[in-house]
């Protein structure tokens, strides 16, 4: 028998926690529609994030290692595919809300350029003077305005607390700036869900593709209290080198203790506050979401090891170099000689030269953080190359 939209909302209400937000509840979406018979309005959101072309572009953008250094690295897909998964079971475990938790995960990284932090501050370089660039706003402006679906609408219409949760993501490395999104107020307890997912997902990555690149081995971890933990658990000695049924075995232990500590922490916070609506969540002076403190110092060690040990390292480094200079010279060429970029760009740079409506640099800036690492590799090549067929 076919489940409507209103049993599911139904289901929300007597499953979900009183702080949780449900679906019914929504502020809704900028442009008015009908609603659907059978998804909720967060279900519908994440379907309409998922068959996005800046979606499908995540496969072939940089997490650490640049596409073409190897297939088996993390990418800003399969990234965003392990935030996703954590984040749903966390949602669960907490009774939030897991559609909107979800919708949040799968759009959180739409708006990074090419070649991952390298390429973002490439591109906030060369737009200082015209609003800079930040991936967060980047993601927001891809679903309001650049994917273009929908014949009466710019962008995907997303709710209100979707794209909020876009805007108000932040780890150690992403700081939202969420003016128009009740920035005083904290995030939804599924907005901040995200938040933490992806800190789990990435540091947890990132330690097992540093580790399989080599960059990085065992014995250098011996200071690493979260790595030495998952040794003691699993049985293992300290050792310089370890085989890939262990690596595999102690990435799993240390995301699942990341997780269950976090759960069971915010659980008891959420008593602790007597948190009884979205509403006592939002007021509160600080994010409900928390690790332990032994946990929070664990990984703070763990991020200032894979700081110095990984995104320092000097092949690394080496990559992160040649993406700004890659994408910093397209920039300044597509600016100085905008009849090699496409036709449907080169009508948006005259429109808007006519208009005022946004500066050829925004244009460009869109076009290029855009780009997977493979096209924007192949498209310096073309230009730049003379030897290389246009």
């Amino acid at each position: 028998m076919l489940i409507s939209r209103e049993e599911l909302e139904r289901d929300e209400a007597a499953r979900l926690a009183p702080y949780a937000m449900q679906s019914r509840h929504t502020r809704g979406r900028q442009y008015p529609e009908d609603e659907h018979p059978y998804r909720t309005v967060y279900q519908r959101d994440r379907d309409r994030i998922l068959h996005t072309t800046a979606f499908r572009r995540l496969e072939y953008k940089t997490q650490v290692f640049i596409t073409s250094e190897g297939d088996y690295y993390r990418t800003r897909l399969t990234h965003t595919l392990e935030v996703a998964q954590i984040g749903r079971t966390i949602a669960r475990a907490l009774r939030a809300n897991e559609d909107l938790t979800e919708a949040v995960c799968l759009a959180h990284d739409l708006g990074h350029g090419p070649f991952g932090h390298s390429g973002e501050a490439a591109l906030n370089a060369l737009m200082q003077q015209h609003g800079g660039f930040d991936h967060n706003h980047q993601s927001l402006r891809i679903v309001e305005h650049l994917e273009r679906r929908y014949p009466t609408f710019e962008g995907l219409n997303l709710s209100w607390e979707v794209r909020e949760g876009i805007l108000k993501h932040e780890t150690e490395y992403d700081r939202g700036l969420a003016f128009a999104f009740d920035a005083d107020r904290r995030g939804t307890l599924e907005c901040q869900i995200v938040n933490a997912a992806d800190e789990i997902a990435y540091t947890a990555a990132d330690l097992d593709d540093g580790l399989r690149s080599g960059m990085i081995v065992a014995g250098q971890l011996r200071d690493v209290g979260l790595w030495c933990d998952a040794l003691q658990a699993l049985g293992l000695g300290v050792r310089d080198g370890i085989a890939d049924m262990e690596r595999h075995r102690l990435i799993r232990h240390i995301i699942g203790r990341e997780v269950t500590d976090l759960i069971t922490t915010t659980d008891q916070r959420l008593r602790d506050a007597r948190a009884t609506s979205v509403a006592d969540i939002r007021n509160l002076p600080e994010n409900v979401i928390a690790w332990t403190e032994t946990l929070q110092q664990r990984n703070r060690e763990l991020k200032d090891f894979l700081y110095q040990n990984l995104y320092r390292h000097w092949r690394v480094m080496r990559m992160a170099s040649k993406a700004q200079r890659m994408l910093s010279d397209l920039f300044r060429l597509y600016l100085a000689e905008p009849w090699l970029l496409p036709d449907e760009i080169q009508a948006r740079i005259a429109a808007c030269n006519q208009h005022h409506q946004e500066c050829a640099e925004r244009i460009i800036c869109d076009y290029i953080a855009g780009m997977t690492d493979r096209f924007a590799q192949l498209e310096y090549q073309k230009l730049f190359d003379p030897m290389e067929r246009v």
